[in-house]
């Protein structure tokens, strides 16, 4: 018999039409289910009823099917037969065999916050090896590059403290990252030549490794960084908006120039020799990666640009911009863009069967391979897991904090070695999803964590609080990727 006593339909089993097919997703145990119409049906019935405060019973979900146009069949009660309640009787078995193997209407896991060790493993940096860049990007979270401050490049041996500090402050991980960013990393590519040479000495030294990425906007990306690149086996991050026409508006040089015509050459010539990337950004990768905002609602159309220009792994990000932008999103563009991921994820399918195919970021779903329990709580582990290290050798939450006094943790410049605070750090640490109550119901919370803690900041001032339009955003993304890892087993 299916249970579902002080249990919550809403928050743990997400059904929902996605192209031709109905989907139900059990939050829980990470199954989905392809339903047929009636059985999809009946579990809007039974939320409905929830809703109600009514019980989800035979009888209740028998009387609000009669009332609704659930029922299009031929009812002969009266006969001594009965198709609906037939029907519903057997679909309400079977949800009851699926919860007793976990795989539908699973129990909830247990509401235990994730807990870490006393001091901090940090495994991970963002070394802003230059607060400058050579494009003015209109969004850019990072005032141009500058970060509020003065347009300056990481001495040497800055960098060299900083990834002395991760090799320390990870403990006993053997293997750290260290990602160049900026600003434009690459206006600094010497200092980036030599921190490399330094890590991988340093590295060796302590038992370890360390992966390095490097993010940039390709306007330097000349064959001396490329074959650096390759031979030291550096992963990268291409910025690419998509159509030339979109990609120019929003990054132009500081004369007002459009980057589209330069870095697009430097692209492809970098992607060309590194076709092969794993989907889920494991191991040594590239991906190309843009911004979509409400100028190009329709930016599926520039996620197949960028797949015609031969790039295989693609990320196109939402802006975060306040309603003072002009190319922030406003009221009514939601739409249009749930329909564009829709229009992106048909795409995908067909470009499939055409041999054609390319990998969207958003739309990977690992479900058998993805995180651990603590992970989907805690997220990306921003301040605490993961640091960015200013050009001076101060210490942020994350890049997008970066210039921010207030999130400041620490520097490696003190006298008495680095010292994270303390208050900073268990604030990052307690915004898990339990202590969202946003979170607590959402059927996402597993696969976004809660979401950015720079965007929750920016928008509600609360590590706790969440940005609403990133939820729908997110919950859009994942029923779509649900739907093609469906199709991708149909075969």
């Amino acid at each position: 018999m299916l249970n579902l006593y002080n249990y919550l339909i809403r928050k743990n089993v997400h059904a929902y039409r996605q192209g031709d097919i109905f989907i139900a997703y059990d939050v829980n145990s990470g199954s989905i289910h392809i339903l047929d119409e009636t059985a999809y049906q009946t579990v809007k019935l039974m939320e409905e009823l929830q809703e109600k405060g009514q019980a989800v019973t035979g009888a209740n979900l028998l009387s609000l099917a009669r009332a609704s146009s659930f029922n299009t069949m031929e009812d002969t009660e009266g006969l001594g037969t009965d198709p609906l309640r037939q029907e519903l009787e057997e679909i309400l078995s079977e949800f009851a065999e699926l919860q007793q193997e976990g795989t539908l209407f699973a129990g909830e896991a247990p509401e235990n916050p994730p807990s870490y060790p006393a001091k901090p493993v940090v495994k991970s940096i963002c070394l802003h090896v230059a607060h400058d860049c050579n494009l003015r990007c209109e969004y850019c979270f990072a005032g141009t590059g500058a970060f509020g401050g003065a347009r300056t490049l990481m001495e040497f041996e800055t960098g060299t403290k900083a990834i002395d500090f991760v090799l320390e402050a990870s403990g006993h991980r053997s293997h750290c990252e260290v990602d160049f960013f900026g600003g434009e990393p690459l206006l600094n590519f010497p200092v980036v030549k030599e921190l490399v040479h330094y890590g991988r000495e340093a590295a060796a030294k302590a038992g370890k490794s360390i992966n390095f990425t490097l993010t940039t906007n390709a306007v330097l990306l000349d064959d001396e960084v490329q074959t650096f690149l390759e031979a030291e086996d550096i992963s990268v991050v291409l910025s690419l908006d998509g159509r030339p026409e979109v990609h120019d508006r929003m990054r132009p040089y500081a004369d007002g120039r459009g980057s589209y015509e330069e870095v697009v050459p430097a692209i492809r010539k970098f992607v060309a020799h590194r076709s092969e990337s794993s989907p889920y950004a494991v191991g040594k990768y590239y991906y190309v990666r843009g911004t979509y905002t409400h100028f190009n609602l329709d930016f599926d159309r520039d996620v197949l640009h960028m797949a015609e220009l031969g790039i295989g792994q693609i990320s196109l990000e939402p802006v975060v911009a306040g309603p003072q932008d002009a190319y922030a999103f406003r009221d009514g563009d939601l739409e249009e863009v749930r329909a564009a991921y829709d229009r992106l994820g048909e795409e995908i399918l067909a470009r499939r069967r055409q041999g054609r195919d390319f990998n969207f970021f958003h739309f990977n779903v690992g479900l058998d391979q993805g995180p651990c329990l603590p992970k989907r709580l805690a997220g990306c582990g921003a301040g605490h897991e993961y640091v960015a290290i200013s050009p001076e050798g101060d210490l942020y939450p994350c890049h997008q904090f970066v210039g921010q006094q207030q999130y400041k943790m620490g520097s490696l410049n003190g006298d008495d070695g680095v010292k994270l605070d303390t208050g900073l750090v268990q604030a990052f640490r307690s915004a898990h999803i339990y202590a969202k109550p946003a979170c607590r119901e959402c059927w996402t919370r597993f696969a976004c964590s809660g979401g950015c803690h720079a965007a929750n900041t920016a928008f509600t001032g609360d590590l706790t609080q969440v940005y609403t339009l990133g939820c729908e955003l997110q919950q859009k993304r994942l029923e779509v990727a649900l739907y093609l890892k469906v199709k991708e087993l149909q075969g």
